[in-house]
């Protein structure tokens, strides 16, 4: 069985739950807590020497790090992975375009807002009109693709929809206001319709 190694609460992390849950690939979950420093143990970066996770160990005993190659992975030759040349370059049109314009705003204000303790935020507190700013881009740009199309590549549910699942549906844990995004709303409810959805917080 494939293992996650894994922190619950990471958008990241959940983006590869989904997608294993909607394909039934069973995993088992190792859990690092939010703050407890385990993925810089030396044990861990061993494994992955950018010490972070999601990372999944597959059954020969190799391990595979970062979200949207994790996704890739277990999406390949499924329904989850369009299956014409120009749809399968779409979906990684938009998980670059999730790693590189949306998660380092809507994910970052999400971590600092959320999750971080009031003294360590007030270090931060200046960076979060850019976050807003940035990350409210990144949604009008998914907006405006939404407002023409039911899903992001190929023309179906597939892997590029999780990648931007992930932080999209709890961007107002990081003070984003998903009212003024009406296509993007339908979009994750659309999401969260789907035949073997589960929730961030649901456990394996």
């Amino acid at each position: 069985m494939l293992t996650l190694h894994q922190m619950q609460e990471s958008g990241n992390c959940y983006k590869v739950r989904l997608a294993a849950r909607e394909l039934g690939i069973p995993l088992r979950l190792k859990e690092y807590p939010f703050g407890a420093g385990k993925t810089r143990m030396p044990e861990f970066l061993a494994k992955n020497p950018n010490g972070r996770v999601p990372m999944l160990e597959l059954d020969d005993g190799q391990f595979l790090p970062e979200s949207g190659a994790i996704l890739f992975y277990l999406a390949e030759g499924s329904r989850l992975l369009p299956s014409d040349k120009l749809g399968r370059a779409q979906a990684l049109q938009w998980m670059f375009f999730e790693q590189y314009e949306h998660e380092p705003y809507v994910a970052v204000a999400r971590r600092w807002l959320k999750f971080e303790t009031k003294q360590a935020l007030a270090a931060k507190q200046h960076l979060v009109p850019e976050w807003h700013a940035k990350g409210n881009a990144a949604l009008g740009v998914m907006e405006s693709h939404l407002a023409k199309r039911d899903w992001f590549a190929g023309g179906q549910y597939s892997i590029a929809d999780i990648a931007l699942y992930g932080y999209t549906h709890a961007a107002e844990d990081g003070g984003f206001d998903l009212a003024r995004y009406p296509a993007i709303s339908s979009w994750l409810k659309r999401v969260a319709a789907q035949p073997n959805y589960i929730t961030l917080d649901e456990s394996w």
